[in-house]
């Protein structure tokens, strides 16, 4: 088998992804890594920062998308999926689109899985038995739909689909049977899938430089693997069995390293490519993500470690594996601004600093009360957070 290392170096540039700077257009935001370039917005928080707005979407742990003055999420009611467009200031309902859905409550009270995906005038939406579908965000007119795993004849994970999708071109790309799938993302058409019939992980597909093409990382249920964007062929591929096949914390790329991480107790691994293929650097227990997906921030990561018990904020040292803190009970996070944004379990929320010298609390507030386990989004001066129940709710950090 071919192995082709990553190459980072041009791969978050602006003409591909095409947002604004301070929009958050999908999942992990426009440099897909959990890390926004928003500088200047309120982290004082000594008097509690400004509701703007709330909003109930039902049942699920979806994030947002904030694109063109407009937020997206999903949520489950009824045994019916609504995808919702609010407006981002005052959280007006724009429009919002339904289908029917299992909510698939298995060992939790179900809901959505995904965070929709903007790209120039489409949104694209994933559900747990594998519709996807692609609307218009200006007005939620269906543009295509389809059922992923049945066009490729996929089995679906236990806990249904997890992965967001990626644009990257003309391609959509899913964690869809057992080394992704891309759909034609104006016809919904299928442009390729994986050869065999192994479940899926629940990560996302994250893309990356290799030569002149594209590639994708694509976390299975069973294994890491790289393809070509372009038609899916398999590069390279490295086994990683996890309790329940929950492999569903985004692969990070650096240099010529990818680190892995699971939960269960199965640990996290850093792998670096070779001539000869990917080889371990270390393998330990120190960053154990169930859900959630690190940011990595000045060669250190700052994740989830734990089960759906006890989630704990930690702080790892990329090279070496070796922890530097433990936190408080964080459920989700992304960065922005040498600090983390940090949603608590049962509806806090707080800021950290994102320094590996050592754990230092800055803010918190109280938002809502119900279970959590989505990841906030700031973007244009807000942060959109929301429980598991529904609620949304929308607070002001703009410092205006």
């Amino acid at each position: 088998m071919k192995t082709i290392a990553p190459v980072l170096a041009a791969l978050f540039a602006l003409s591909v992804f095409n947002t604004a700077a301070a929009d958050w257009p999908r999942w992990r935001g426009p440099t897909l890594n959990g890390i926004s370039t928003e500088k200047g917005w309120n982290a004082n928080w000594a008097t509690p920062p400004k509701v703007l707005w709330r909003a109930n979407v039902g049942l699920g742990y979806s994030s947002f998308a904030v694109a063109g003055g407009r937020v997206y999420t999903q949520g489950n009611s009824g045994n019916q999926d609504t995808i919702f467009c609010f407006d981002a200031a005052t959280g007006k309902e724009i429009w919002k689109h339904s289908y029917a859905e299992d909510k698939g409550a298995r060992y939790h009270q179900g809901g959505t899985n995904t965070t929709p995906a903007v790209d120039g005038g489409a949104v694209y939406t994933v559900s747990k038995s594998g519709w996807v579908y692609c609307l218009d965000a200006a007005t939620g007119k269906e543009k295509w739909k389809v059922n992923v795993l049945r066009a490729i004849g996929a089995k679906m994970p236990e806990w249904g689909l997890g992965s967001s999708p990626l644009v990257l071109g003309k391609l959509v790309i899913l964690n869809a049977g057992a080394t992704g799938t891309a759909l034609n993302k104006d016809t919904g058409a299928v442009v390729w899938k994986s050869a065999g019939n192994k479940k899926a992980g629940y990560a996302s597909a994250v893309p990356y430089r290799t030569g002149n093409s594209w590639g994708v990382a694509i976390f299975s249920g069973t294994e890491a693997v790289g393809v070509n964007a372009s038609n899916g062929q398999v590069f390279w591929r490295y086994p990683w069995k996890t309790k329940y096949d929950v492999n569903s914390a985004d692969l990070i790329i650096s240099g010529q390293t990818i680190f892995l991480t699971s939960g269960y107790n199965r640990g996290c691994t850093l792998l670096r490519f070779t001539g000869s293929g990917l080889k371990p650097v270390y393998e330990n227990k120190a960053l154990r993500a169930q859900q959630n997906s690190p940011v990595l921030i000045g060669g250190h990561l700052y994740g989830i470690d734990g089960d759906a018990r006890r989630f704990t904020l930690k702080c790892v040292e990329l090279a070496t594996g070796k922890v530097k803190w433990k936190g408080d009970n964080i459920a989700a996070l992304m960065a922005a601004d040498g600090k983390l944004i940090c949603q608590g379990e049962t509806g806090q929320l707080y800021l950290v600093a994102a320094d590996p010298a050592g754990y230092k609390k800055l803010a918190e507030t109280s938002v809502f009360r119900e279970p959590s386990w989505s990841t906030p989004v700031l973007a244009n001066g807000r942060i959109y957070t929301r429980g598991h129940r529904g609620t949304v709710v929308c607070v002001d950090v703009s410092g205006k």
